[in-house]
């Protein structure tokens, strides 16, 4: 039974990450960065203004607390384990292509943000709701398609923000700390509860602190890692690019797969790790106090640079460097991303496998309280306020049984329900392009401008 719906999903998963869907993420990805005359040269701007608030603007909370929110979701298993994924099935070469998605995918984050900020409602009770699912059905009049997207949202939320994350934990502290898989998943249920039954403010009150103490400490790890392997950084950077393009050899066993399958599970496990084009993010960028679209959108589009472009590109030339100066680690016989990152990280001693656990337990935690969020907005959009409490329990009683799901097929789950997230939300992207555009030209010049558009109340 369990080998039949694992090839039925791997079968599924394969036609939904074939190259159409490479193609639609990239070409938006590069599309939006035309359109937006490369909106990658306001970074530095919009991480200014990450640490500005402006509490006289409609919102519930901080804009910093919105990209925190949204940074925990995204910066999860993703980045480790998500990208030890990559290299064992897509060969060193995919570090690039998860690389490049990030650096493009930061016009998209910028685009899927701003809609979701000019397209977001408030409640009667003056909760501020936004996301894909508002901008399909306001901006494009699509209801169908928004509540398509809303239920994909939903049901994704059960396995990319908890299922995967959960079980990611279980396997990094019994391979490292001897604790049961069972005690993982009943504590991880427990403090995922505490905070989720607060509502936004908790988990944005909760994400501020976490988010950049995870974020620091695992890349000052990294950066200890990579001076003991200082000797294979340029080699590790040349065999990356090389195998992106072509299949080959080089030390410690690593072996490149092809441009198809470098491209594939790169991309894959791009988009995994920071959502750009999935829509999810967004969510919490409706939430936050801004004087308008674009000032939020600008904030909201760090977080792929900090995801993708700083923290999985680290962890990638750490699990390169890590194999190739070990050669005792053969990938030949590793398929598995976990075991593999665990494998090059223990070979520094003493310092790997803390960075590792420590990384993995806050990274993936942070990740479980924000997608509890986005999965809340999207059962509320179909459901209405009945529905959230059923939700979160259902969420914590899916985090306590999520370690004895087997990874593999929990990965190819989640890669699977991001692609149906991500297609109505590029959707929406591009036939608002117009609207992006527009909104763009007319705040980009004055970002202390105050949106003078009202943010109609809905019954919810």
């Amino acid at each position: 039974m369990f080998d039949a719906i694992n090839s039925f999903v791997t079968t599924v998963n394969g036609y939904v990450w074939g190259w159409g869907m490479i193609l639609l993420l990239l070409g938006t990805h590069v599309f939006m960065t035309i359109r937006t005359k490369g909106i990658q040269r306001k970074l530095f701007k919009g991480i200014r203004l990450s640490f500005q608030k402006d509490p006289d603007a409609e919102g519930e909370v901080s804009q910093f607390g919105a990209l925190t929110t949204a940074l925990a979701a995204t910066i999860g298993t993703g980045n480790i384990i998500g990208v030890g994924t990559a290299i064992a099935m897509g060969g060193p070469g995919a570090v690039l292509w998860c690389w490049l998605t990030g650096v493009f995918g930061i016009a998209t984050k910028y685009s899927e943000s701003l809609i979701a900020v000019k397209y977001r409602v408030k409640t009667k009770d003056g909760r501020m709701q936004g996301g894909a699912m508002y901008a399909l059905e306001r901006g494009l009049h699509m209801k169908w398609l928004a509540i398509l997207f809303a239920v994909f949202g939903g049901v994704a939320s059960f396995g990319i923000g908890c299922a995967t994350q959960v079980n990611a934990i279980a396997t990094v502290c019994e391979e490292n700390l001897n604790i049961p898989n069972v005690v993982v998943g009943v504590v991880v249920g427990l403090l995922t509860a505490v905070v989720i039954f607060g509502g936004i403010r908790s988990i944005a009150n909760v994400c501020e602190k976490l988010v950049p103490f995870m974020a620091i400490f695992y890349v000052l790890g990294c950066i200890i890692i990579l001076g003991i392997n200082y000797d294979f950084i340029i080699p590790a950077l040349k065999t990356i690019v090389v195998m992106a393009f072509k299949p080959g050899a080089a030390a410690g066993g690593l072996v490149g797969s092809g441009i198809m399958m470098a491209m594939r599970f790169g991309v894959a496990r791009g988009l995994f790790s920071n959502e750009s084009g999935m829509g999810s993010a967004p969510i919490a960028a409706a939430a936050a106090q801004t004087r308008n679209p674009v000032r939020q959108a600008l904030v909201s589009s760090t977080g792929t640079f900090w995801d993708t472009v700083v923290v999985c590109a680290m962890t990638g030339l750490v699990l390169v460097t890590s194999i190739m100066k070990n050669p005792s680690i053969d990938m030949g016989s590793v398929s598995d991303g976990g075991v593999l990152t665990s494998l090059a990280f223990s070979q520094i001693p003493y310092l790997g496998p803390v960075i590792l656990v420590m990384g993995m337990i806050s990274f993936a935690y942070s990740t479980i309280l924000g997608w509890a969020y986005y999965g809340e907005r999207c059962v509320e959009y179909f459901s209405g306020k009945k529905g959230l409490i059923p939700y979160r329990i259902l969420y914590v009683l899916v985090a306590v049984i999520a370690p004895v799901v087997s990874l593999n097929l929990v990965w190819l789950i989640a890669d699977t329900l991001n692609a149906l997230m991500a297609i109505p939300n590029l959707i929406a992207v591009l036939l608002l392009s117009n609207v992006i555009v527009k909104e763009t030209n007319k705040y980009i010049n004055n970002l202390d401008a105050r949106d003078d558009t009202e943010i109609p109340t809905i019954e919810k």
